[in-house]
């Protein structure tokens, strides 16, 4: 429950700490030392990253809402959570919903204590890069958190300041999804100053925040805004869409040219999702698998391409078909993808068709296109346009955390997916947090739940 949540990061428990820093791992942070230091501060912000890459969160979980919302992976085990949820039939009691939930207000607490601790800090081998490097990747954490909290249940409560006793944060009403999103915008811009301007495709960067700036605006429908951060990612060197499509995941590449952002993983601190895609033959559970419509699309030259490279075929009898993008031995230390180039080309195309310039947006989609292996397409209208992004990012993205929340941005989701209401747009708000928090029961819970 959330206010059980809230105290984590006074023990902070981090794992394998050394992909982030070069900082010696600690078991837990007590809240008389916590950030004490430049040290310490190092170890918070690691262990916020930690929080973030969890399998509740970006480890697995998180992204499985979204694969297992939007009609193109099946569930083939015997959980009730994920079964619901594949079969739009969420109710607020789902395990899987509500761990979501959790690790993402565990990780804007993590984000909380670090901005509210970290300016105070009076060390002389803290330097003030260093400092605003920490504050900034703690304001775009937040940002990132609280953007998939509004997408994935509309509004929320705006929790900005650490919980140190169980009296803190409370009685806080929920926000609406606008003003969840304006908080999200004023994160961004608190960050995007403080980064480092330099090239890091596993910690934050002005790039980085550029580009969940673009699919921010994109969510809004401020085109121009969306086209101009896309734009500000697309022509800096350091990104570019990769050929062939598999580049940016096949023998073991991480960390491409292909990645804005993606989170990195170790032998003492893997992800979850091999465990779910692969067959048992090679170490998984093979309990989310691509349907036949999405092997189809994959593997039709016309519109998968080389994105057929994505799947592959269990040996006879059983001919099974899984998703392959996580399969690096040791199984779980693939990287989890956030932003990838592709998408800054599809926000883009989308923005510009948007304002009329459908020239450059058939250019952008195209752009995508080519770098499958695919021949160019021939849209010419915008409806055209909008509909070919729609089926191009089924095929780019089908194993990221994407098809499902476009849908819903889009309101096409209730068409495609033959769902009987709007309101399973949005995950219902944990029972958990119902009971004991009356600022989240009632008339504040998401309507249909």
């Amino acid at each position: 429950m959330k206010r059980l949540i809230y105290i984590v990061p006074f023990f902070i428990l981090l794992g394998s700490c050394k992909k982030f820093l070069e900082t010696q791992p600690q078991q837990q942070v007590d809240q008389s030392e916590a950030i004490t230091n430049a040290s310490s501060a190092g170890t918070a912000v690691n262990g916020m990253f930690n929080v973030l890459a969890s399998n509740d969160y970006y480890g697995s979980n998180f992204p499985a809402l979204s694969y297992l919302s939007a009609g193109d992976i099946q569930w083939t085990g015997s959980q009730s959570a994920p079964s619901e949820i594949n079969k739009h039939l969420t109710s607020a009691t789902n395990t899987n919903v509500g761990s979501a939930w959790t690790a993402i207000y565990k990780t804007i607490s993590s984000a909380n204590y670090i901005i509210a601790t970290v300016p105070g800090i009076n060390d002389p081998l803290f330097t003030t890069a260093t400092r605003n490097q920490y504050l900034g990747e703690a304001y775009f954490v937040r940002a990132l958190a609280y953007f998939d909290l509004a997408r994935g249940w509309g509004g929320a409560q705006l929790i900005l300041t650490p919980t140190i006793t169980a009296s803190d944060n409370k009685d806080i009403r929920r926000s609406t999804q606008a003003e969840t999103y304006a908080q999200v915008l004023k994160d961004l811009d608190a960050a995007e100053p403080l980064v480092p301007t330099a090239l890091n495709r596993n910690r934050v960067t002005q790039k980085t925040v550029w580009a969940l700036k673009a699919r921010f605006y994109l969510y809004l429908q401020q085109w121009a805004q969306a086209e101009q951060y896309a734009t500000q990612v697309i022509t800096t060197a350091d990104y570019s869409l990769l050929k062939p499509y598999s580049a940016f995941f096949a023998n073991s590449a991480v960390s491409t040219s292909e990645s804005v952002f993606e989170l990195a993983y170790t032998v003492s601190n893997t992800n979850n999702h091999s465990n779910w895609w692969l067959p048992p033959a090679l170490g998984g559970r093979r309990e989310w698998a691509p349907s036949d419509v999405l092997v189809g699309l994959l593997n039709n030259p016309l519109v998968g391409g080389g994105r057929s490279a994505l799947i592959a075929q269990t040996a006879p009898p059983g001919n099974l078909w899984y998703g392959k993008l996580y399969y690096r031995t040791p199984l779980g230390t693939d990287p989890a993808y956030i932003i990838r180039t592709a998408e800054l080309y599809l926000i883009r195309s989308e923005a510009r068709a948007q304002q009329g310039n459908l020239t450059g947006a058939l250019a952008d989609l195209n752009a995508v296109r080519d770098r499958a292996g695919v021949t160019a397409s021939t849209a010419a209208t915008l409806p055209d346009i909008l509909l070919a992004l729609e089926n191009e990012r089924r095929v780019e993205f089908p194993f990221e955390a994407d098809r499902w929340f476009n849908l819903v941005r889009t309101d096409r989701a209730q068409t495609l997916l033959s769902l009987p209401d709007k309101h399973l747009y949005l995950f219902p708000i944990p029972y958990s947090e119902t009971l004991v928090d009356p600022n989240l029961a009632g008339a504040n819970r998401n309507p249909g739940y």
